[in-house]
């Protein structure tokens, strides 16, 4: 999705926003920092965009009212990529925004740099793009250097993990009718409540509805159906629940193509429940405001995502796991009246 093979690092300013709620305040440095060497360059690109090389989610900037510019990081990047010398001026800007919605007395006050980068490709395109990062956690590195006829040992306290990126986001020169095309990086701390400034409150993001997230919408919203809803109306077994999700990912993971009727007759079958499951969508999309199409290209790496999530594990108190990865008709469930428990018969050809 994020490539920086090509990429340069134009511009960078440092600036440290704190907690209001704690008392905090904010540091604000005065230009852009002077990077001496081709070394820190290096460590800070590594630092700065590696974390998004395994993103697969595309936002746009918005506003809860609909009107775009009121959104204060959109505005702050169009004033940047229109003219560069205003850079320092707006990085300066970005802190103080950063500062006004860190009132969550669990959020972390911390160093924000704010880049300019060149040629940062994403869908092969490459492009300019403003990066703003937060680090929040700090660690202690010791450092072992020879001295005279041996070693020693030394350590730094408050130093940044460049494998440790806390929260970033890169916001790229293009569609910037839509809110330009956003990659973010949120590494959750300090509790949902607090996690939830970043995204929601500082960059105001909206999804784009692409491929990725209507397959990732739709194996969400039928994993929620079958593992919640179906036991309102239907009686189904554990087993029989794995079978339904082994079969959407069948599904999903053989068809370039997700058709919801074909999907239905396929998978579910059973008129009653396909009409239960329809509903339950409508009431999704409703709900969250996220249309999704009866018809849509299937992602593949949103369906490997998903594979993480989909259980196909049959867990019996704590003594066994059965994984169910095939015919449901192979296991059947009974009750033992003289043991007064349940059990599974399991029938198989070989074993391995």
């Amino acid at each position: 999705m994020v490539t920086f093979f090509e990429a340069s690092l134009d511009t960078i300013s440092v600036h440290h926003v704190g907690n209001q709620s704690a008392g905090e305040m904010y540091s604000l440095s005065e230009k852009p920092l002077e990077l001496k060497d081709e070394i820190i360059p290096n460590l800070l690109m590594q630092y700065f965009l590696k974390p998004f090389e395994k993103t697969n989610e595309v936002y746009h900037l918005m506003h809860s009212s609909g009107d775009l510019a009121l959104n204060e990081l959109h505005n702050y990047a169009t004033k940047v990529f229109e003219d560069k010398e205003k850079f320092q001026e707006m990085s300066e800007q970005i802190a103080k925004h950063l500062y006004k919605v860190s009132t969550h007395p669990n959020i972390k006050g911390g160093e924000l740099y704010v880049v300019y980068f060149n040629n940062v490709q994403i869908e092969g395109n490459p492009l300019d793009a403003i990066g703003i990062f937060k680090s929040e956690n700090k660690e202690t590195y010791l450092k072992v250097y020879p001295d005279q006829c041996g070693f020693a040992v030394d350590y730094e306290q408050d130093a940044i993990n460049i494998n440790k990126l806390d929260k970033g986001v890169l916001i790229f020169d293009i569609e910037k009718e839509n809110g330009y095309k956003v990659v973010v990086v949120d590494k959750v701390s300090g509790g949902q409540d607090a996690a939830v400034y970043w995204k929601d409150e500082f960059l105001q993001l909206k999804i784009r509805n692409d491929s990725f997230n209507q397959t990732s919408n739709t194996l969400g919203i039928y994993k929620n159906f079958v593992t919640q809803k179906l036991d309102d109306s239907f009686d189904m077994s554990k087993a029989d629940k794995i079978d339904l999700l082994n079969r959407s990912m069948k599904y999903f993971k053989e068809k370039e193509t997700f058709d919801l009727d074909e999907f239905s007759e396929e998978v579910i079958s059973n008129p009653e429940a396909i009409a239960s499951f329809k509903t339950f969508k409508s009431q999704y999309e409703e709900e969250f405001d996220t249309p999704i199409a009866d018809s849509f290209e299937i992602s593949g790496n949103a369906v490997k995502k998903q594979a993480r999530i989909y259980k196909s594990v049959l867990k019996l108190d704590k003594n066994f796991h059965i994984y169910i990865h095939g015919d449901n008709k192979l296991i059947e469930k009974g009750f033992d009246d003289n043991k007064a428990m349940n059990y599974y018969k399991v029938y198989f050809k070989e074993e391995a």
